[in-house]
């Protein structure tokens, strides 16, 4: 099924985004992995932006998954850019500044 030019960007609030992470959807979080370091959900997955042409096989097949960056720019381009391409990808909207706000769970990456 194509996507239509005049289709609204998939997308949720994040304390829905919360929500369906806790229930188990995947969350591809696009920042660049100096933002991934700093703090990120422990249940996301770090796919920058920078790498996802190369990446795509590491998405979700054939299930929902949200999208996340800093503020929600740059996940939504990447959602548009996924939904086109037929994966079923939909924005956080606020990026993760929404989602420490709402509560979400941020942790920073540890080195071992």
């Amino acid at each position: 099924m194509a996507y239509p030019d005049d289709a609204p960007l998939p997308e949720v609030e994040v304390e829905e985004a919360v929500a369906l992470v806790a229930a188990g959807v995947p969350l591809i979080d696009v920042r660049e992995d100096y933002e991934w370091d700093a703090g990120h959900s422990p249940d996301a997955v770090s796919l920058p932006m920078s790498q996802l042409e190369h990446r795509l096989a590491e998405l979700p097949d054939g299930s929902r998954f949200l999208v996340v960056c800093h503020s929600g720019a740059r996940s939504a381009r990447v959602t548009d850019f996924l939904v086109r391409d037929g994966y079923d990808a939909v924005n956080v909207a606020g990026g993760m500044l929404a989602w420490a706000a709402a509560g979400g769970a941020v942790v920073p990456t540890t080195e071992a």
